[in-house]
């Protein structure tokens, strides 16, 4: 299993929580999970029910196992500063740089920069090692951005490289592309059973692929019940109408002596039906289109009471089932 488990996905496909469930369901059985966010929403927090995350490495959660999740919120700015330490030792020239406004002007009017910190600071805690020489972390998940600019801020590093042939914002680019092109890595796409997602994933998968970027799993989420199959629904096509309302009728539905209750029953039972079929029908050509995109398929199904800790747990336990683990 890769130590770098990035997970990307269209917005609205709720690739945040399936990044936080990977997270518990890889701290199982006494693993220690860093989840990292690089967006500045504050997501994780939400989802862990926890206060807002500073610039720090803070364990959040437990999983089940004795295992443990921490959680990091990259800022940019911060990031910029240890960068400036750690080559350039640049220590309270730094700071005064951050008070006159010059990194927040570098990291947004070149938001390749912005990128490199990003990822940089992710590879950094993939490498960390304690005193000893066991890797700090056992996987980091990045919660990284949505799927339409993910290989451009994951393949940033190979751009500066190129742009920095000598020193050590070269050497730091190179580094972080070795962990990225690696089998230390695996980005994984969130998609929900719908058009748009689907091919936005399958776009995202060619492009991934095209810049020899590791792709890991597509992960379906929000996935509703199966009520009935394509036999089930040829069935109820061929059920005539008259028959349905003495069903209902028989059932008690409507009144066993008044069948016009049960009557009006009939079309918006048929109607549930007709839309269900239609359903049916859009979400096996989505897994068919899914199947053709040669990557591991999982499923996570649509939590109807709603998303809090408890449903975050279970969302682990089904990855753990599916093997990924």
């Amino acid at each position: 299993m890769s130590r770098l488990q990035v997970v990307s996905g269209k917005g609205g496909t709720g690739k945040t929580t399936v990044a936080a469930a990977l997270a518990l369901a890889l701290a199982t059985e006494g693993k220690r999970t860093l989840l990292v966010e690089v967006e500045g929403r504050q997501g994780i927090a939400q989802l862990f029910e926890t206060e807002a995350l500073p610039y720090e490495e803070r364990k959040i959660a437990v999983a089940p196992g004795g295992g443990e999740v921490y959680a990091l919120a990259i800022d940019p700015e911060l990031a910029l500063l240890d960068y400036l330490q750690m080559f350039y030792k640049l220590g309270s020239a730094g700071r005064a740089l951050r008070k006159l406004g010059a990194i927040d002007f570098a990291t947004t009017i070149a938001p390749g920069v912005r990128d490199v910190l990003l990822t940089g600071k992710a590879c950094e805690a993939v490498r960390r090692k304690d005193k000893n020489g066991r890797f700090v972390y056992d996987y980091v998940v990045m919660d990284a951005p949505p799927t339409g600019r993910i290989t451009r801020f994951l393949n940033v590093n190979d751009e500066v490289a190129g742009l920095a042939k000598i020193g050590p914002i070269h050497n730091q680019a190179q580094a972080v592309m070795r962990v990225l092109k690696s089998s230390e890595t695996a980005v994984h796409l969130v998609t929900l059973l719908e058009e748009m997602p689907v091919q936005e994933t399958a776009d995202g998968i060619a492009e991934l692929r095209s810049a020899r970027l590791p792709v890991g799993r597509v992960i379906v989420n929000m996935v509703r019940p199966q009520v009935l199959d394509a036999a089930g629904l040829e069935l109820v096509a061929a059920v005539p109408r008259s028959s349905v309302a003495r069903a209902l009728s028989s059932a008690g539905l409507g009144g066993a002596r008044r069948g016009g209750h049960a009557e009006r029953l009939v079309d918006p039972l048929l109607a549930q039906a007709e839309e269900y079929a239609e359903r049916y029908t859009l979400e096996t050509e989505q897994r068919a289109a899914l199947a053709d995109l040669d990557a591991p398929l999982h499923e996570l199904p649509l939590l109807t009471a709603g998303m809090d800790l408890a449903g975050l747990y279970a969302l682990a336990r089904e990855l753990r089932g599916q093997g990924v683990s």
